[in-house]
């Protein structure tokens, strides 16, 4: 009965973290590969299949295992998440599967693990591709069965739990390689959702732009705009770290950008992408690409405006002071 009270109690606990954090779950787009593969997710997330997700890092592959969760019968029910591939394999096996008290040196008291916590719900194996050949077959024979040991139990423990994983490796590659067993890869992938690269969404690249300003990761930058031509640029970079090296970016950008308007030059200036010598004929952005973008932008606007400054300064979102520092380093123009 006591085991029973303190099961309750920790997954009511879980269930209002997690109620918490739900809000911030956002899946941001329109482009075709992201409406088919949340087509896709709608199909799949009433059934009970297992689901195997995936996808480069930083992609949104926990945004995906949630909303297969949030559109489930099991959506009131505890969703539990766990990284394999950032414990010990015998930390991993304790916090998956709990302990009894006494079963090793260190385990004063009873451990509930994630399983059960996750009865009625969702279980999320993320990094799957993580996980040790030990931990491996302990999982397959949950899956088989149903049912697990506690470590230094007795007796076997059903539950009744979905699970679902996700991977940024290539699980056939592992199993050719030995790495990774057959029989548990065909045991996870009942269904196999692959989520695109931010490289193949481009058209997303606006909504997420736009969600990141306005978001707060850090509860410090202001909401900010970026002007086209910034906005532009960063569509044309190839984005190895997905949405999640995106938001970085932003979120920098926000927090040392000068005025109330992200330009090419702050990007020039404050970012350092991902990619090593930039060349202005890649994909990547390179920084000298980016300060002559702004330049001829902004020669451009001044003499649309025949050399005004006020009128330059006032439709390029940026003081007259801003102007004169920037004009100062142009060769060849006057800033008088």
């Amino acid at each position: 009965m006591q085991q029973q009270q303190l099961l309750k109690h920790e997954n009511k606990s879980l269930k209002s973290f997690i109620d918490q954090k739900i809000p911030s779950l956002k899946i941001i787009g329109s482009s075709k590969p992201l409406m088919q593969l949340l087509s896709m997710v709608d199909k799949i997330a009433p059934t009970q299949a297992t689901v195997l997700i995936q996808g480069e890092s930083g992609t949104g592959k926990e945004l995906i295992a949630h909303r297969l969760h949030d559109m489930s019968d099991r959506k009131n029910a505890p969703y539990v998440t766990i990284n394999c591939g950032a414990l010990h394999e015998n930390l991993l096996k304790s916090e998956l599967f709990g302990h009894e008290k006494g079963s090793f040196t260190g385990a004063h008291a009873l451990k509930i693990g994630l399983v059960e916590t996750a009865h009625g719900g969702t279980l999320f194996l993320d990094e799957i591709g993580e996980m040790g050949k030990e931990m491996q077959a302990k999982l397959l024979r949950f899956l088989q069965e149903g049912e697990f040991y506690r470590i230094g139990g007795k007796k076997p423990l059903k539950v009744n739990v979905r699970v679902l994983s996700a991977t940024n490796k290539d699980l056939e590659t592992e199993v050719k390689e030995g790495r990774f067993r057959e029989d548990l890869y065909y045991r996870l992938n009942t269904i196999t959702l692959r989520v695109p690269p931010l490289r193949k969404r481009l058209d997303d690249i606006d909504h997420l732009v736009d969600h990141f300003l306005k978001s707060d990761l850090w509860g410090e930058s202001k909401v900010k705009k970026i002007s086209s031509e910034a906005q532009e640029l960063l569509k044309q970079y190839d984005w190895p770290g997905n949405i999640r090296e995106l938001q970085n970016v932003l979120e920098r950008l926000k927090i040392l950008s000068d005025g109330d308007t992200i330009t090419v030059e702050d990007m020039a200036t404050h970012i350092k992408f991902s990619n090593k010598a930039a060349v202005e004929t890649s994909d990547y952005l390179s920084v000298t690409a980016l300060y002559e973008l702004e330049k001829s932008h902004i020669l451009k606007t001044l003499e649309y405006f025949q050399g005004n400054k006020t009128k330059a300064a006032n439709a390029l979102g940026i003081t007259i002071k801003t102007l004169y520092n920037k004009l100062s380093r142009y060769d060849n123009v006057v800033t008088h």
